[in-house]
C-alpha cells in the first residue's frame, strides 16, 4: 500500500454507520487499518457491525447536541481524540413544498444539517485541540443541483447547507483539522429503495447519469477513505462529487 493511504491505528467515527453508505464506509476504513466507531441510533445494528469489524459501537442520535458532546468526551477519555470523523447520518422525505408536513421538514433539516454541526463541534473540538484530524461530511448532488422528478426541497436545502458548513469549518480549522465533503450521486442503498421501485423515477435517474448506472456504496466509501488519509493532506474545504457524471451535464 502507498503509505499515505494507510489508516493504521487511527480512530474513525462514522455516524449512521450501521447501514447503507455508512456501513460501506466503516468496512473500507477498517480495511485501511482504522479502528472504526460505528455510531448509529440503531444500537443493535451498530453493535453487530462493530463486532464484525473489530471496532466500537456507539449508540448516538446526532440531533441531540448534549448526547454528542458526552459521546465525544467519553471517547476521548477511553481512546483519545478521533483522527477521522465521517458525518454520514441522513434521512430523506419526499413531499412537495406545498404539502410537506412542517414536522417532517424540521426533522430532515435537524438530522441532515444540524446533526452534522452537532457532531462536528462535539468531536471536532478534541481534534482541533490535538492539532490533527480529518472530517468528511456526506453531502449529495442534491446540494449542488435540483434533482427530479422526486420532490424533496428539505433534503436539497440541508445538503446545500452541509456544503457551505464544510467550507466554513475548513477555513476555521485550517492547519489543524481538514474538513471536506463527499457528494454522492444516486447510490444503490436503502435510501433510494423507494425511487428504484418507481419506474417513472428510476428511469429518469438513469437517463440523467452519463455512466448509465447507480453508484455502489463502496465506490462512495473509497472517496471517503482518500479524504481521510494523508494522501489528501493538502485538501480541505472541497466537495468531492462522485456521481457518474450526473452534474456534468
Amino acid at each position: 500500500m502507498i503509505r499515505e493511504f494507510d489508516l493504521t491505528g487511527r480512530l474513525a467515527v462514522v455516524t449512521g454507520g450501521a447501514a447503507g453508505i455508512g456501513r460501506a464506509i466503516c468496512a473500507v476504513l477498517a480495511e485501511g487499518g482504522a479502528r472504526v466507531v460505528v455510531a448509529d441510533r440503531n444500537a443493535e445494528a451498530a453493535a453487530a457491525l462493530a463486532a464484525e469489524l473489530g471496532g466500537i459501537a456507539l449508540p448516538l442520535d446526532v440531533t441531540d447536541p448534549e448526547r454528542c458532546e458526552i459521546a465525544a468526551i467519553d471517547l476521548m477519555a477511553n481512546y483519545g481524540p478521533a483522527a477521522i470523523l465521517v458525518n454520514n447520518a441522513g434521512i430523506v422525505m419526499n413531499a412537495t413544498s406545498l404539502e410537506v408536513d412542517l414536522a417532517d421538514w424540521r426533522r430532515v433539516i435537524d438530522v441532515n444539517l444540524h446533526g452534522v454541526f452537532h457532531t462536528s463541534r462535539a468531536f471536532g473540538r478534541h481534534m482541533v485541540a490535538a492539532g490533527r484530524g480529518s472530517v468528511i461530511n456526506i453531502s449529495s448532488i442534491c446540494g449542488e443541483v435540483t434533482v427530479h422528478p422526486q420532490p424533496q426541497a428539505a433534503y436539497n436545502a440541508a445538503k446545500a447547507g452541509v456544503n457551505l458548513l464544510t467550507k466554513s469549518l475548513a477555513v476555521e480549522w485550517a492547519g489543524r483539522v481538514r474538513v471536506n465533503a463527499v457528494a454522492p450521486g444516486y447510490t444503490a442503498t436503502e435510501l433510494t429503495l423507494l425511487g428504484r421501485s418507481k419506474p417513472e423515477w428510476f428511469n429518469t435517474w438513469l437517463a440523467g447519469i452519463p455512466m448509465g448506472r447507480l453508484a455502489e456504496p463502496r465506490e462512495i466509501a473509497l472517496a471517503v477513505a482518500y479524504l481521510a488519509s494523508d494522501a489528501a493532506s493538502y485538501v480541505t474545504g472541497t466537495v468531492l462529487t462522485v456521481d457518474g457524471g450526473y452534474t456534468a451535464i
